[in-house]
């Protein structure tokens, strides 16, 4: 376990954010490389594993609501240096994470066809993603277990180890994408459904890397059976904090899904390039988010340890640097948005969409930063609930003007990416506000002493 609540904390973000920094870089690169053979299959390929690869989103707000409410409880644990309870907290968030990938197994292959049939833009598309979930559905259940381990280890303000899985892991999906994709060496190529096996091969051996690490290295939170099984108070604890954070995933995968919906009409090309465009923009924000990752635990070891002078510091400190990020990214995007795009496709529609994404979206890049940083901040101080109401403004702001515009004859897909720019605008504003506003309520001026907490459930 890393002591955050003493030392630099700038020293703390950077130590911290660098590895998560790296690791995301490879991220990038996984997300590229899939992207690059998939893009070889044709637009229908490309519009269905994009529109497939949405469910994501709504499997990251439940792994949202595991690991946030996981690391939370053991930054606050570790900051009033009470082991016990990091290590309850631990195992019944591994206990969480296996019960929640049976159901995501079990409802991912009962919904896959109808899912793909309403939102593909005609058959083929909707062929596509559906032979994509089939082999991808493995990895999405698998990514509870890495998260409930990662989280953990975050909480103890430690990254490496994960970053190190994760970096494997990117590897060897790297290797096994042309293989398994395009058939290079067998002369065998699964097309998208080599895509999705790929994926689900890495995360499983992540999985059985980071059982290794915590068996073999780790000694602060440890496996313990007789822990694992259900706790109802420590549930409670832990959905308390971790349910709006997946809520905000959630919403996220409305607003991608009302956006491939809206823009069917206009065909594959115009969902290809969507695809392409925001896949493009997911790979250069994850380096932007290791310094958001990063601020959750530093703040909240410091709030669990009553030093709240250290946690409004952090906040300053972590708002200045990803700001300073966010605006590089928009310069890219603005300087060669088309640039981003051809490595992908050679489809002058697509690639006219996902320019014509990338231009207009980035002006938003530093209003999620500060919406990033808020986030991070929300986890640390244990309140989330705020978050996600910054987030649900976009149900007014955006997926409502959506539907309306989508039924215009004049409608074009710039006009949501428009519109977009203002929702996020909006959000960025609002947690901004709500932030300041619990700040104000859970921080004293300058240090006091640690709140005593209700003890742990034997």
């Amino acid at each position: 376990m890393r002591d955050l609540t003493e030392g630099s904390i700038p020293r703390h973000l950077t130590r911290m954010a660098v590895p998560l920094a790296v690791g995301m870089v490879f991220q990038t690169l996984y997300y590229l490389v899939d992207l690059f053979f998939v893009a070889r299959l044709g637009d229908a390929a490309i519009a269905g594993v994009g529109s497939a690869g949405n469910l994501q989103f709504l499997v990251m707000a439940l792994t949202q609501v595991l690991g946030v409410g996981t690391m939370a409880l053991i930054a606050h644990a570790a900051g009033r240096k009470d082991q016990d309870d990091a290590n309850l907290i631990f195992n019944q968030s591994v206990g969480l994470a296996a019960a929640s990938a049976l159901v995501t197994l079990a409802g991912g292959y009962g919904v896959a066809g109808w899912y793909m049939g309403t939102l593909g833009a005609d058959a083929e598309t909707a062929a596509a993603g559906t032979t994509y979930l089939h082999t991808f559905l493995p990895a999405l259940a698998l990514q509870f277990a890495l998260v409930s381990m990662g989280a953990a280890l975050r909480g103890t303000g430690i990254v490496k180890p994960a970053i190190v899985v994760g970096v494997l892991t990117v590897l060897l999906n790297a290797a096994l994408a042309p293989v398994l994709i395009a058939g290079w060496l067998t002369g065998r190529p699964m097309g998208v459904a080599g895509a999705g096996l790929a994926t689900s091969i890495s995360v499983a051996v992540g999985v059985a890397l980071m059982l290794v690490y915590f068996l073999r290295m780790e000694s602060y939170v440890a496996f313990d059976v007789r822990r694992m099984a259900p706790r109802a108070v420590v549930w409670r604890r832990i959905l308390a904090v971790g349910l709006p954070p997946g809520g905000e995933f959630a919403l996220m995968f409305v607003y991608m899904g009302v956006t491939y919906w809206a823009i069917r009409g206009h065909g594959p090309a115009a969902q290809a390039g969507f695809g392409v465009g925001s896949r493009v923009m997911q790979a250069i924000f994850l380096p932007a988010m290791a310094i958001a990752f990063a601020t959750a635990p530093v703040a909240g070891q410091n709030f669990g340890a009553g030093k709240h002078a250290r946690v409004r510091a952090t906040f300053r400190a972590a708002v200045l640097v990803l700001s300073a990020i966010m605006l590089v990214l928009t310069l890219l995007c603005q300087l060669g948005p088309a640039a981003l795009i051809m490595p992908f496709t050679d489809d002058p529609a697509v690639v006219d969409v996902g320019a014509e994404f990338l231009g207009i979206t980035s002006l938003n890049f530093l209003a999620s930063g500060i919406v990033f940083t808020c986030s991070g901040m929300f986890q640390a101080l244990g309140n989330t609930l705020p978050s996600l109401a910054a987030g649900a403004t976009r149900i007014v702001t955006f997926a409502l003007p959506a539907v309306w515009l989508s039924a215009q004859p004049w409608f074009e897909p710039r006009h949501l990416w428009y519109v977009s720019v203002c929702s996020v605008a909006l959000q960025a504003l609002a947690a901004w506000r709500l932030l300041a506003r619990v700040m104000d309520e859970r921080l004293a001026k300058g240090d006091s002493e640690p709140r005593p907490e209700a003890p742990a459930a034997a």
